[in-house]
């Protein structure tokens, strides 16, 4: 089990084409601080259906985009 799986569990819950989550929201999702590790986590989203697009460090946000099946 990821320590991510609760923030995949969420965007897949959104149902949105794309999303955008702060680093701030993030951390309230999954309790954990975002850090350098979830670069190498983030190729688990796709068995959700979705991909990791934008990490914006300057806005501190990360954007969600959902993948066409």
């Amino acid at each position: 089990m990821s320590k991510y799986n609760a923030l995949w569990e969420y965007v897949k819950k959104s149902g949105n084409q794309s999303l955008k989550l702060t680093f701030e929201e993030i951390q309230s999702i999954t309790e954990i601080p975002i850090d350098h590790s979830f670069l190498k986590y983030k190729k688990e989203l796709t068995e959700y259906g979705y991909q990791v697009g934008k990490i914006s460090m300057k806005e501190q946000t990360v954007m969600f985009i959902k993948l066409d099946k």
